[in-house]
């Protein structure tokens, strides 16, 4: 993984510096809060519903155990004993002081960390495939391409007051396991007929009040222009993008009021400008940032099938392995080898995403036994261990069920997406945590999920989307009536090369309704399902209307008896 070198770890040490000061005069009352409060969030910090939350960055996912190691400490030592994986590859802290702030910086500086534009109206931390590098569909590995424009973009003088905040994600493999289409940018790297890598570049894409997929704007562009291409684009939305208006000041807006045609034309025209200079990576940058990305040292093995994989548990443990092996083991590139995702959605405990400080330094400790000290951190708020031996993968699974992390779910209805919501978030209008649980407690049946196969459900707090619901299969969002907390049910989305976005079924529900709103739609699917269909598919197949029909139909049913009883008193007062 890549490693810092001077000029980095110069920076971000006069980073924390600089905060520390900062936080000082904030606390003796020197510098006011609104002077504040953009030179938190340059650095991570919000201030939440209870208390202060970091953001710390984990560019593209990739984490060494160390790394974890600092992140467990820093749960137990500034936090209540855990850490929240989000959909965005970060971590948050969300109970940190602010007095004790500079101090974890330090500590992230050690390791070679930060929360650098991790907020803020800036280019965010810049996502990828969890499996780059091993993916057995990958074209190219990202990483690289990753790395280069995370130094390009940290600290750009000229984007770091953009109209609202700007989210890339890169891939490079045949499936897209980033929601590519669902940023601002979108980067899918390949390689042409002559073998030279290329970009297509997707604009305008995002979630949030007014969810749009990304439109193709510019194809096969070389690698080595990106920074250039991209800075004629960053320049058009900072010329054009809207500053009167919060809600409308997304790229996605200025895309759609354009069209992507147009868009990508003033681009190309600010393009030409910049080509003219030397805005361009260039090969020994490659080669300085490549060289950390090599193959870890894998053993000649031979591949082995799943049944003979199957083969190493005792009699016993069997069925129960298969299962884990079937949802949480990916195929690798490399024979012998495969990728393993832990599960971090254990029923009706912590929270989707939540990693305690036992579990953190356990997983260092699995990382470094079993996959070359390197994991990773998924969209769907799991981890990732990247290069397991297939033979070991039996001593994996014992090992990861003892620190609860083996629920084999991944994929599954209750592999849940979630945000913090309104238990911590200041902007949330619902909690999204008990929804999650609730509906975690009610489909807890492994054999049952098993069946009903692969189902995306994503739970948001509020509109700004966090928790990607407009790309569940099944979405609920959080919304405030009257001061009431409601939720409202998206079906039909999708992420992934066939991406989609959700529609809502009709009006909200109230939080004690959304496990039987779930059992409707979910027992609708088993009822109209053909073979081998997933839930998508037979909704696609169907359409919304017997969903809608069996979401509503307690609700109806209620409704009815309330009429009936209300006509009986009107008789009644009429005698």
């Amino acid at each position: 993984m890549y490693k810092y070198d001077r000029i980095d770890q110069t920076l971000v040490d006069q980073r924390v510096a600089q905060f520390r000061d900062q936080v000082a005069r904030r606390l003796n009352g020197t510098l006011a809060e609104e002077e504040f409060r953009p030179l938190r969030l340059q650095n991570g910090l919000y201030h939440q519903r209870h208390a202060y939350m970091l953001r710390v960055a984990i560019p593209y996912g990739l984490l060494s155990a160390n790394q974890l190691r600092t992140l467990a400490n820093i749960s137990e030592k500034y936090d209540r004993g855990y850490g929240h994986f989000t959909t965005r590859q970060n971590i948050q802290f969300n109970w940190v002081t602010l007095e004790d702030t500079p101090n974890i910086l330090a500590d992230l500086a050690k390791v070679e960390m930060h929360a650098i534009q991790t907020s803020g109206n800036c280019i965010r931390n810049i996502t990828s495939d969890a499996f780059a590098g091993v993916a057995a569909d990958e074209y190219i590995d990202p990483r690289p391409v990753c790395e280069l424009l995370r130094q390009w973009s940290t600290l750009h003088p000229e984007f770091a007051h953009l109209p609202r905040k700007f989210k890339f994600a890169i891939n490079g493999a045949k499936e897209d396991r980033t929601v590519l289409l669902c940023h601002d940018v979108g980067i899918e790297l390949k390689k042409n007929t002559n073998n030279e890598l290329t970009a297509d570049i997707y604009a305008g894409g995002g979630m949030g009040r007014t969810p749009i997929l990304g439109s193709l704007v510019k194809q096969g562009l070389p690698w080595n222009v990106l920074p250039s291409y991209l800075t004629a684009l960053l320049r058009v939305y900072n010329r054009f993008g809207r500053r009167d208006n919060l809600y409308k000041a997304r790229i996605k807006i200025l895309v759609k009021a354009l069209g992507p045609e147009e868009f990508a034309r003033q681009v190309e025209v600010e393009w030409l400008h910049i080509q003219k200079g030397d805005d361009h990576f260039t090969q020994a940058e490659w080669d300085r940032v490549a060289q950390h990305f090599t193959k870890p040292a894998y053993q000649n093995l031979v591949g082995l099938a799943d049944d003979q994989v199957v083969e190493l548990a005792p009699e016993a443990d069997k069925v129960a392995f298969k299962r884990w092996l079937e949802r949480n083991v990916k195929a690798h590139q490399v024979p012998g080898y495969a990728s393993v995702i832990l599960s971090l959605k254990l029923h009706g405990t912590l929270a989707p995403g939540d990693a305690t400080t036992a579990q953190m330094n356990a997983i260092a400790n699995l990382a470094d036994q079993y996959s070359f000290g390197e994991l990773r951190v998924t969209h769907e708020q799991n981890l990732v261990l990247a290069d397991v031996e297939q033979a070991k993968l039996f001593a994996l699974w014992q090992a990861a069920k003892a620190q609860r992390v083996a629920l084999p779910n991944i994929g599954l209805l209750t592999d849940i997406i979630a945000c913090p919501g309104g238990d911590f978030c200041s902007l949330a209008n619902a909690k999204s945590l008990p929804i999650a649980k609730a509906i975690q407690e009610r489909f807890d049946d492994l054999d049952y999920l098993f069946d009903l196969g692969d189902i995306s459900l994503n739970i948001s707090g509020c509109i700004n989307s966090c928790g990607h619901h407009h790309v569940g299969n099944i979405g609920v969002l959080g919304v405030d009536k009257d001061g009431e907390e409601w939720y409202q049910i998206t079906l039909g989305g999708e992420q992934g090369n066939d991406a989609t976005i959700g529609k809502v079924i009709g009006p909200s529900f109230y939080a004690d309704e959304i496990p039987d709103v779930m059992s409707n739609i979910i027992n609708t699917y088993v009822e109209q399902r053909s073979a081998d269909e997933s839930f998508i598919q037979t909704y696609r197949r169907l359409g919304v209307t017997p969903f809608k029909e069996a979401a509503y139909q307690d609700k109806n049913e209620n409704s009815k008896k309330k009429n009936a009883a209300d006509g009986r008193v009107a008789a009644e007062s009429a005698l």
